[in-house]
């Protein structure tokens, strides 16, 4: 197996490869952000990831989410654990089949290194900011906003205040007539997985320069 994990890696920039292997993200919500976001970072040499979510894979979930027909009916963190595993098997995952809340985040995502929120609704995606920022102020947290629809890629842009990040155009949320589609939703998903290396990256350059 160890020989399977150096192929599989073989092309990675090594500076890179030690940033991530020893890395932990968290992703709170495993559908059509969540799921690509941890099918991204699994394959690019993370070495822990920690997904959160309750729900269930249900049909509508299939023309955008990482999940097959067969998955129908599973709960979503287990059954997108089991696809990373098949998928990227050096990296770890733990899944939790629960709802994020203000009591639990620290319990949930404690351990990592950084957080991606993944989540649908607005009020769950504010509170998830709030709960996050305060318990870790010091640690970078990646959100999404405005990925609906299809086109339009120049208007997707990464928006930073402070530790937080916001991922989409900010602005085309889904309505009667304009749903998430594979797409878009899976660019947004990229942006975030993207940054999210790059910020691990960073994180060990200035780690090795202080040492």
């Amino acid at each position: 197996m160890k020989d399977l994990e150096k192929k599989i890696f073989s092309r990675h920039d090594p500076v890179v490869l030690a940033a991530l292997r020893p890395a932990v993200v968290a992703v709170a919500g495993a559908g059509g952000l969540g799921s690509n976001i941890a099918m991204a970072l699994a394959r690019a040499g993370v070495g822990r990831l920690i997904i959160a979510d309750f729900d269930k894979v249900e049909p509508s979930n299939l023309n955008r989410q990482q999940y097959t027909v067969g998955q129908i009916g599973r709960r979503k963190a287990r059954a997108l654990r089991d696809n990373l595993r098949r998928a990227a098997p050096f990296t770890a995952v733990t899944a939790h089949d629960i709802k994020v809340t203000p009591a639990n985040v620290k319990k949930l995502f404690g351990g990592a290194d950084l957080l991606i929120e993944a989540f649908d609704r607005a009020d769950q995606k504010a509170m998830l900011i709030r709960a996050w920022l305060s318990l870790f102020p010091d640690r970078p947290m990646i959100a999404a906003s405005g990925l609906a629809g299809y086109g339009r890629n120049a208007r997707l842009k990464t928006r930073r205040m402070g530790g937080l990040y916001i991922c989409g155009d900010g602005c085309t949320e889904p309505a009667p007539g304009r749903s998430p589609m594979a797409p878009r939703v899976a660019l947004v998903a990229a942006m975030q997985a993207n940054l999210a290396v790059e910020l691990l990256v960073k994180t060990r350059r200035r780690k090795n320069v202080q040492d």
